[in-house]
């Protein structure tokens, strides 16, 4: 079999285990290579004005964590950006689609995961357009396979008559790799919440079964397809 090389982009520190954790652990235990951007940097959001000075030391412990979690899912390699928490609406898209570019040049990716354009929060949609955009099937280009992860507390939290729905139509069985699943998120402890917020880890476990039991598997992960030519 074949192994893959696989690309998770996502928004903050946490959106990548949130959205795709189990299926990241899964790709490493087939021995496919998997790595995993993350373009935001997370925090500076939570003051009026971004400075990021005054979370120097809480974006260090933040980074470090991302490293932990995703060595503990099997990940190759992590690289954080520092593109603006919350804010990635101030910049020109092409700007965002011109980093994204340079990353799958890179890695040269055959599988991507990033978010859903229907999610609530503006870096998650400015991120799947500039995905997509940067994934445009030129000849030649390496990805065949684009995936949309569901993020709790955005996602859900998008009302149906504001933008796309969440239909998932791609379920990975993720019922052995879980476990890691809700470890990394355990390594991510400042940026869970308590029962009964969706950003729990009860929350997160019962959603996958749920996933699971919709497609008659005990766990699962749930993706859109955006465009798939690849078959393993």
């Amino acid at each position: 079999m074949s192994k893959k090389k696989v690309l998770v982009i996502a928004a903050h520190p946490d959106d990548e285990v949130l959205g795709c954790g189990a299926t990241i652990a899964k790709h490493a235990k087939m021995g496919d290579e998997v790595h995993v951007v993350i373009l935001a940097e997370g925090l500076t959001s939570r003051e009026i004005q971004r400075n990021r000075a005054n979370f120097e030391i809480e974006l260090s412990e933040l980074a470090r964590t991302a490293q932990e979690a995703n060595k503990l899912l099997g990940a190759n390699s992590v690289s954080l950006h520092d593109l603006p928490d919350n804010r990635m609406d101030s910049l020109d898209l092409l700007d965002v689609v011109k980093v994204i570019e340079r990353i799958i040049e890179e890695h040269q990716p055959e599988i991507i995961y990033t978010h859903h354009i229907g999610d609530v929060n503006i870096d998650h949609q400015i991120i799947h357009k500039a995905v997509v955009t940067a994934c445009r099937p030129v000849p030649g280009h390496s990805v065949k396979t684009l995936l949309f992860f569901e993020v709790p507390s955005s996602t859900e939290w998008q009302m149906g008559n504001s933008a796309p729905n969440f239909l998932p139509n791609w379920f990975v069985d993720v019922t052995d790799t879980l476990e890691l699943k809700i470890r990394a998120l355990g390594v991510y402890k400042s940026e869970m919440r308590s029962w009964p917020h969706p950003r729990s880890v009860q929350a997160v476990e019962y959603l996958a079964r749920w996933r699971g039991s919709s497609v008659g598997i005990e766990s699962a992960e749930a993706f859109m397809v955006g465009r798939n030519l690849l078959l393993r």
